[in-house]
């Protein structure tokens, strides 16, 4: 699976819950295929996608998605150790693996070296998964939405290409983030993700 194709199965599963996307080409590529009220778009600061979910998680107390990059994650793991002390905490980490800082220009990173599933599971995080095949990523993200009660770890081994987009957020990032409040405030809302 490569980048696009996660995040389409993402986006595809996660109807209306909340879905935090790290700065770069993953913020990028969810805004071409679907620039949705549920999404919250990073613009820069690397390493901060699962402390902004953390917060979203804990002040809606519904399930929340954070969008990660492997480089992300390696730049700034306090988030990490945060979820992984919340053991109530309805979080859904994923993390895509590519092996490269795609944000600031491609440079190769040791995600492969370092076994990011192993450190989840030394944060705290009880379940923690591993996979390369979309199909089973799929699956696997749509049963833990379902039953998430406690953080869960998804790491997403990629392969293969995507298509060009920009590297940086187009939208209008003050009204962005209104829209983004706006949803996950909206008592609507609310009762359907109860």
């Amino acid at each position: 699976m490569n980048k696009t194709a996660a995040i389409r199965a993402i986006i595809g599963a996660t109807e209306t819950r909340p879905i935090v996307f790290t700065p770069g080409s993953a913020s990028a590529i969810a805004q071409d295929l679907a620039d949705l009220p549920n999404h919250f778009y990073l613009n820069g600061p690397l390493g901060l996608a699962s402390s902004v979910g953390i917060g979203v998680a804990m002040e809606t107390e519904r399930t929340t998605v954070v969008v990660d990059g492997d480089g992300s994650l390696l730049m700034n793991p306090v988030g990490m150790l945060t979820a992984g002390t919340l053991t109530s905490l309805r979080l859904i980490h994923i993390v895509l693996d590519d092996g490269v800082y795609a944000f600031t220009g491609g440079e190769s990173i040791p995600s492969r070296r370092a076994d990011l599933c192993a450190l989840a599971r030394a944060a705290g995080y009880r379940r923690v998964f591993s996979t390369a095949k979309l199909d089973e990523f799929a699956a696997l993200l749509r049963s833990q939405l379902m039953s998430c009660t406690t953080p869960v770890f998804i790491r997403c081994a990629l392969i293969g290409g995507d298509y060009a987009t920009t590297e940086r957020m187009t939208a209008d990032l003050e009204n962005h983030a209104r829209r983004f409040y706006r949803h996950i405030s909206d008592p609507v809302w609310l009762a359907r993700a109860a």
